[in-house]
């Protein structure tokens, strides 16, 4: 039998130790990949009330958030059907496919010199339980996701900071605006 418990606080330890280790976002996201590929393919269970989906929005419940605020640890619902607009994270991120599928739409992170203009996709690319992606780092940050399939999606998501609190930027892809805005967390409904 897995000791759930124990598999996640190896893990947060584990990325203690690489983000406590070094700077670079490069290696910290590749380190930090393998560590969630590992939770995953040991049979990592989330607890069925960070699991559960919303009719409205997509959900991000906290399963870890680093003392200093160095790094935070979510599990990220989308409800079939559902999509995120255009947005950044403003830090690295690395995401695991735990249960469903995603779809993820990639754009080129404007620059000075293109802000203000149609944002230019990078791509397109399908995520299925048990895959890893470095979803962002602070050169590479602009995507939308979309739950594809026929049952919720949910992500393991790891992040250089309290991604709660960071100001993010959301894109309209069409004209470049940009808005800004803060996620918050969302509380699990325990039944």
């Amino acid at each position: 039998m897995t000791d759930h418990a124990n598999l996640l606080r190896a893990f947060i330890d584990d990325v203690d130790l690489v983000v406590s280790g070094t700077d670079d976002e490069h290696e910290i996201t590749a380190r930090v990949a393998e560590r969630l590929s590992a939770l995953l393919a040991a049979g990592y269970r989330l607890p069925p009330e960070l699991t559960r989906a919303s009719p409205e929005r997509h959900l991000t419940y906290p399963l870890h958030i680093a003392a200093d605020g160095g790094w935070s640890l979510a599990s990220v619902v989308w409800d079939v059907g559902q999509r995120t607009g255009v947005h950044s994270h403003e830090t690295w991120g690395v995401a695991g496919i735990y249960a469903g599928a995603e779809h993820e739409f990639r754009y080129l992170k404007p620059t000075a010199t293109t802000e203000g203009v149609p944002l230019t996709p990078a791509g397109e690319t399908r995520w299925t339980p048990g895959q890893v992606t470095v979803c962002c780092t602070t050169d590479d940050d602009v995507h939308a996701v979309e739950a594809v399939g026929t049952v919720p999606t949910v992500g393991i998501h790891v992040y250089g900071g309290d991604i709660a609190t960071i100001r993010r930027r959301a894109y309209d892809p069409a004209t470049g605006e940009v808005h800004w805005f803060v996620s918050g967390w969302d509380s699990p409904v325990l039944r």
